[in-house]
């Protein structure tokens, strides 16, 4: 009646009034509950003069029976919430509840209802409160003094933080408001389980934390508090204390801190020396980075003392004469300190590096064994890598630049050093060297390039020589001229030549040559001097007549790959780059494809099948990032390439006679071969680029796919076809080409010589389809399906389940721009696993592993929360697949499961009798690749309740001694790691 305007509140009252007025304190209890659940429904609609006489009323109440005050509060909640509430009134009655109400002998719900009125008042009568003055404030402290609910504990500490950030009068009240916050610290509460409300200890830290570090009121109480929590062995305390302590360095100053800079710095230096715990070690360092930032920033008055400069002597005094001593324990955390300390400012940089560097640099020609200067080495480095935060190096302060001959130096010394990995930390302190915009000079570079052309070339241990390929790499765009005109020209010359060395020699230093071109091509005025050197080997690996040519080419091809995808970011090196490689690879392929060309052996290499596809990454990467613009521009030339032979785009295009890859004609199997190429470029195009004659392509793509006998064509023409289809817009044309595609897969899946093509084309269509939720994937899956029945296709079948799954390398991946929607493969196990799981138990015994495949493939693709959760449906499946003679089931099988036995625990344990023997059998695979899955299943197990384990201890033990004399290494590995888990199995502090 109130909501609807037939009654008013205060006739609610009178209507009341023999509750109201009763004097038993339950019945009048009632009433105002009443009242009070009609308020909070109501408050909105009340007019000012109402909610005078209401709050007078409420506040009067409080006085009465402890009974009725619960509800008195929820009604007061209510009118907190009024916008028409007069001034005062909100004054009014929190002095009426801090005078009466002794909040902490209320229920938890009754406290968080003072706590919800305060919180309203604060929220929109702050003026008012102000006018409290530091009342408020003792008023509010004798509420929350004692408060143990966190419910509760987190709605107070929101009300201190806003106490402090509003700017409320805390008058001689700030020791009181810290005392009854910093009594929580540090945190110490455990959520009991299946807490509905979901507080977490986190929660109450970070709540508590903010309170804390809010203010520089609290830091004579808080500090001595923080360092006294430092020195207890509880590990969370100091966790908690030293987390605090950097939040607080945030807000305060060099007046906050003095006093007690020697204690903190002492609980530090103890820490960082003295704990085997990495956490406690980093927030040290977090601490300390923190307080020296923080003596930074303050400003110097001339009469103060510098606080920062004899914080850092006390740094350096405790931690300096451990450098001179590599060999000892102390050295690194010595080193982490100093550093942590130098990376707080330049001004605390400049002081630290002018006292340290000299001295490793001395310490590093007084040593050595290439340990020791590995360690003095990897600790200078720490100090360069500081010096990159600053930017530029300062000619007037900089201790780094006063120190560039001996530094260069060091560095240059390392990289001659025959320990690799005093070489590898040498490579990166040259990494970092470079970086430092003005410090390297023009003959220093030049060493530089020298070194890293050594190291990359002749370099016995790959590790350095692949760390100094990424080090050229990292500094080419800093430097683009000097490697552009000293090392890629000395690439070249080693590349080109022809050295009286054995075959594998210079085998292994044209690979490296190639692979150094590809990783100094990271300017795109870099690319162009390094492409065409690329593409002239290829031309001449291609035309050689010895058989590792193959090899020649793919390795081309793999530098051509890297320095397309170290390309794709820079428009113009994109662009430079499609322009110049694709063209010459087809060209190169055409040649190679033209009829006189295949008979004999020179260029025959393109047309193999791993050269082919080495090429397709490349087209691929130089294409997927092109403008929209530019990649039309390219379509409308490597189109009728294919389609109308027009090969007057290629550079050499005078060929023998014409390009005709979907003409008819074993002569022109070799050409047909090159449509790898032509799906490499359209599946790679953006899907709002416009492919002429696209209707023509897919028609002939069809065709190709189903007529073709050569495997590798066929795949490629159905895998391109798809590529197509998955980006085709819907409409009329797409589902025209589509039944089309049915029309021609149907007849051949039935019977003939083609199934196999038949087959793969459905596939890669039904991915394609599957990928983008069109309506006839399920019509093309259930098609599939209905193969696993078949004693011919079945086999092959239930892998392609795999292909439909798992991301696809060269084509349909959101890479390449396919349309793929989030979810699908939840979507195809919801839609396909129930049949799966249907079929295989209708299926006849010659065909059933066909569905545990197909099922197996599925799920080990699928999301391990979403399989998780279907777990109890499956597993006694997944157990039955176990048995299946099919290794590649077993397999996918064992893989499957072996996260589940990690994630899902409680549910696995149920068939742990099951588990157990099935795992322990195929211990004894003759597949290699199970036995090992096999294992570490076995190992997984031992992460299931140890009650349920330990009647299975000891057969299990027994039975893995056998693989510990495995014939193969991978295997004996495994099997000690399983048995040694179930060795351990129940025993203490496991």
């Amino acid at each position: 009646g109130v909501k609807d305007g037939r009654w008013t509140v205060l006739q609610l009252v009178e209507a009341l009034g023999f509750c109201l007025e009763n004097t038993d304190p339950r019945m009048r209890g009632r009433g105002i509950q009443l009242l009070s659940q009609v308020l909070l429904q109501c408050y909105s609609l009340l007019q000012e003069k109402e909610v005078l006489h209401l709050v007078l009323f409420y506040e009067s109440r409080l006085q009465d029976n402890h009974l009725v005050i619960p509800s008195v509060l929820q009604g007061l909640r209510a009118l907190s919430m009024c916008e028409v509430l007069s001034p005062g009134l909100a004054v009014s009655v929190l002095k009426a509840i801090f005078q009466e109400v002794h909040v902490q002998s209320l229920l938890q719900l009754d406290r968080h209802t003072v706590y919800s009125i305060i919180t309203n008042f604060m929220s929109t009568r702050e003026e008012e409160l102000k006018g409290l003055g530091a009342n408020f404030t003792f008023g509010f402290i004798q509420v929350m003094d004692g408060e143990k609910d966190p419910r509760n504990l987190l709605v107070a500490f929101q009300i201190v933080r806003d106490l402090i950030a509003k700017d409320y009068a805390l008058g001689p009240f700030v020791e009181e408001l810290f005392e009854v916050t910093s009594c929580y610290f540090p945190v110490d509460f455990t959520p009991p389980p299946n807490d509905p409300h979901g507080i977490q200890r986190e929660d109450l830290i970070l709540s508590l934390r903010a309170v804390l570090a809010s203010t520089t009121q609290f830091a004579e109480f808080l500090l001595p508090l923080l360092i006294e929590k430092l020195d207890s062995e509880l590990q969370s305390a100091k966790l908690d204390s030293l987390q605090t302590l950097t939040a607080c360095c945030a807000i305060y100053g060099q007046k906050e801190l003095q006093e007690f800079l020697p204690s903190l710095w002492s609980s530090l230096r103890r820490e960082v020396f003295q704990t085997a715990s990495e956490k406690i070690e980093t927030e040290c360092l977090a601490a300390l980075h923190a307080l020296s930032a923080c003596l930074s920033r303050s400003v110097l008055s001339s009469d103060s003392e510098d606080l920062l400069d004899s914080f850092l002597s006390s740094i350096l005094e405790d931690c300096r004469h451990h450098l001179c001593e590599p060999d000892m324990k102390l050295v690194w955390p010595s080193a982490k300190l100093l550093q942590a300390a130098a990376g707080a400012s330049l001004r605390t940089y400049h002081r630290i590096t002018h006292s340290v560097l000299p001295l490793l640099l001395e310490q590093y020609t007084k040593h050595t064994q290439s340990s020791q200067r590995r360690t003095i080495l990897e600790m200078l480095l720490g100090f360069l890598e500081l010096q990159q935060k600053w930017g530029h190096v300062e000619e007037d302060e900089s201790t780094l630049l006063s120190l560039q001959a001996p530094v260069c130096s060091v560095v240059f010394s390392a990289l001659l050093d025959p320990s690799v990995q005093l070489q590898l930390v040498g490579i990166k302190a040259l990494n970092v060297l470079g970086s430092l915009q003005g410090f390297l000079s023009s003959s220093d570079l030049e060493q530089v390039v020298d070194h890293l052309i050594r190291l990359a070339l002749h370099e016995e241990d790959s590790q350095s020589s692949e760390a100094a390929m990424e080090a050229a790499g990292s500094l080419a765009p800093i430097y683009p001229k000097v490697f552009s005109g000293h090392m890629v020209p000395r690439l070249e010359e080693e590349l080109q030549s022809e050295r009286e060395e054995s075959y594998h020699s210079r085998h292994s230093l044209q690979q490296r040559c190639l692979q150094a071109l590809a990783a100094v091509s990271t300017h795109t005025s870099i690319v162009k001097e390094t492409v065409p050197i690329l593409l002239q080997h290829l031309q001449k690996v291609q035309k050689g007549t010895e058989a590792r040519n193959t090899q020649d080419v793919i390795s081309v091809c793999q530098s051509l790959h890297r320095v397309a995808l170290q390309c794709q970011q820079d428009a113009e090196g994109c662009w430079y780059f499609h322009q110049t490689v694709v063209p010459c690879l087809l060209a190169m392929a055409v040649q190679a494809a033209m009829p006189e060309s295949t008979h004999t052996l020179p260029g025959k290499a393109l047309l193999e099948e791993e050269v082919l596809a080495a090429m397709i990454p490349v087209i691929s990467a130089a294409t997927t990032h092109l403008s929209p613009e530019l990649a039309a521009q390219s379509v409308s030339h490597v189109v009728p390439l294919f389609l109308d032979g027009d090969v007057s785009f290629l550079p050499q295009n005078s060929f023998p006679c014409s390009f005709q890859p979907f003409g008819d004609g074993e002569c022109l199997e070799a050409q047909r071969r090159l449509v790898a190429l032509l799906m490499a470029f359209v599946c790679s195009l953006p899907r709002n680029v416009a492919i002429p004659q696209q209707e023509w392509l897919l028609r002939e793509l069809l065709a190709l796919s189903c007529s073709c006998n050569c495997p590798f064509t066929a795949t490629t023409a159905a895998k391109c076809f798809a590529g197509l289809v998955n980006k085709h817009p819907a409409g009329q044309q797409l589902d025209e080409i589509l039944q089309l595609a049915v029309n021609r897969m149907e007849p051949s899946l039935a019977e003939g010589p083609r199934r196999t093509q038949a087959l793969t084309l459905l596939l890669w269509v039904t991915k394609a389809l599957v990928l983008r939720y069109h309506p006839l994937s399920s019509c093309l899956t259930d098609k599939l399906l209905g193969l696993l029945g078949d004693t011919e296709l079945g086999p092959a079948t239930a892998d392609g389940f795999s292909l439909l799954m798992a991301e696809s390398p060269d084509v349909l991946h959101k890479g390449c721009h396919a349309d793929v929607r989030i979810m699908f493969r939840q979507r195809f196990f919801t839609d396909n696993v129930p049949k799966l799981v249907q079929g295989f138990h209708g299926a006849g015994p010659d065909v059933k592993a066909n569905y545990l495949k197909g099922l197996s493939h599925v799920l080990n693709h699928l999301p391990k929360p979403v399989l998780v959760t279907e777990l109890p449906t499956l597993l006694s499946l997944l157990l039955e697949a176990l048995s299946c003679s099919d290794r590649v089931v077993q397999l996918s099988t064992l893989s499957c499961l072996h996260p589940l036995l990690l994630e899902a625990p409680q549910i696995m344990s149920l068939h742990v009798d099951t588990l157990v023997t099935k795992f322990l059998n195929l211990t004894s695979s003759p597949t290699m690749a199970v036995r090992i899955a096999a294992l570490r299943c076995a190992h997984a197990l031992t992460s299931l309740p140890t009650t349920v384990l330990l009647p299975y201890k000891g057969r299990v033990i027994r039975a893995l001694a056998k693989p510990l004399d495995d014939k193969k290494r991978l295997v004996r590995k495994e099997a000690v790691a399983a048995r040694g888990e179930w060795f351990l199995l129940g025993s203490p502090g496991r």
